[in-house]
């Protein structure tokens, strides 16, 4: 039981500082260290944006809008509908004649409903540019979006896949600034500091990246089986030999769950995501790069520590209630509160003008450790749960929460 304790407790830590760290060296990195050819002064190229939507008839209009204001101009458009039961259709093909004049845009009606992957696959078929950037229906993008990313293709041939930033903007509600804090604290310190551990991340953000064509039509494409697809065609782009970074300066701005059960429902997917890939890619254990072994074994041990967190807690409250004393460990629970700050202070500094947050954000900070240790555990478990009760699920659409 001491031993468990010491994993619960000696885990966040030390995998904190490590990111935090790490993190560091790869801002400095990124002001320091030239790309080796960024392709100033050529041509510029075609660029595919796709945008896939179910449901999403009230949002489009702001997507749309943002990427005819791109300042690349070499662009064209594509709107896909997965099976809507709402008006998105309509409100694509209204988009598309207002916005005629400024880009080509592509309508492409997609039925019934079969996921976001099946949805990217049928847009990618139409799309003419070799570079394809995946935006979702609920984001906007900065007027920059394009050209980082594709400095990024320039420069290695084996990239295939650059990840953007988001940030949340819908912040009208306690959940809302809550996950501000997560976006900057914690997600994007953690892809910085693995971009410069490994040269690799776990995952690209789904909402905001772009593709290299080649590198999808080698690995086969999305897989509308995968229930979160961005996942899965990162991992299946390593197992293929291609490269995926990280480039923050990269933003779209998201909308966010506001209501808890949906936010559950949201990290229930995205760790059973997690569960797919660890499975679908345990033969890299063995034969993968370091890098990849690096970031697979840290997605072990961080489910390892779900469940033990999980006995710890269950532990400690049978302890409570047959003793009848409440035991507290203030050293500890000190240095856990102080690494938190200490890491969420960096990702102010990162992001506080990209993101447009101010340190008053920073006062609920205890509240996200608290609340967000108990969403993000409980996820965890009952994702491992319906992952092994319920292996062959497959990827659709539901309507989301766009907020309050």
């Amino acid at each position: 039981m001491n031993l468990v304790s010491s994993y619960v407790i000696l885990y966040p830590v030390i995998v904190s500082i490590i990111w935090i760290i790490s993190s560091i060296f790869f801002s400095i990195q990124q002001h320091t260290v030239p790309l080796i050819n960024d392709h100033k002064g050529q041509p510029d190229e075609l660029v595919s944006v796709l945008v896939p939507a179910h449901n999403e008839g009230q949002t489009l209009s702001g997507v749309v809008e943002s990427v005819a204001s791109l300042h690349y101009q070499n662009i064209e458009l594509i709107l896909i509908d997965d099976g809507s039961d709402d008006d998105t259709l309509a409100v694509m093909h209204q988009l598309a004649t207002a916005h005629a004049n400024r880009c080509a845009i592509k309508v492409v009606p997609v039925s019934p409903n079969r996921g976001k992957a099946n949805a990217l696959n049928q847009g990618a078929k139409v799309a003419k540019g070799e570079i394809l950037l995946c935006l979702d229906a609920d984001c906007y993008v900065d007027a920059d979006v394009i050209t980082p990313m594709l400095a990024r293709f320039y420069d290695d041939p084996k990239i295939g896949a650059v990840a953007g930033k988001p940030i949340v903007r819908n912040r009208t509600s306690l959940l809302g600034r809550l996950e501000l804090l997560e976006y900057i604290g914690v997600i994007d310190i953690i892809k910085r500091g693995q971009a410069f551990l490994t040269g690799h991340i776990t995952t690209v953000s789904g909402v905001v990246v772009a593709y290299r064509k080649a590198a999808l039509a080698d690995v086969g494409w999305w897989n509308p089986a995968a229930l979160t697809e961005d996942i899965d065609v990162t991992w299946r782009l390593y197992q293929h030999q291609w490269q995926v970074r990280y480039c923050p300066e990269a933003v779209a701005w998201i909308l966010v769950p506001e209501h808890v059960m949906a936010l559950i429902r949201q990290r229930q997917r995205w760790a059973r995501g997690g569960f797919e890939v660890l499975w679908n890619n345990k033969s890299l254990f063995l034969k993968g790069p370091l890098s990849a072994q690096w970031l697979l074994l840290d997605m072990v041990l961080s489910n390892t520590w779900a469940l033990a967190c999980a006995f710890v807690l269950l532990f400690y409250i049978f302890t409570i209630l047959f003793t009848q004393t409440l035991i507290l460990d203030g050293v500890v629970l000190f240095l856990l509160l102080l690494i938190s700050l200490i890491q969420f202070i960096i990702g102010f500094a990162d992001s506080r003008q990209s993101d447009f947050i101010s340190w008053q954000d920073l006062l609920l900070l205890p509240v996200y450790i608290i609340f967000y240790w108990f969403i993000n555990l409980s996820s965890c478990l009952t994702a491992l749960a319906s992952f092994f009760l319920d292996p062959h699920r497959h990827g659709t659409w539901q309507s989301p929460d766009r907020g309050l």
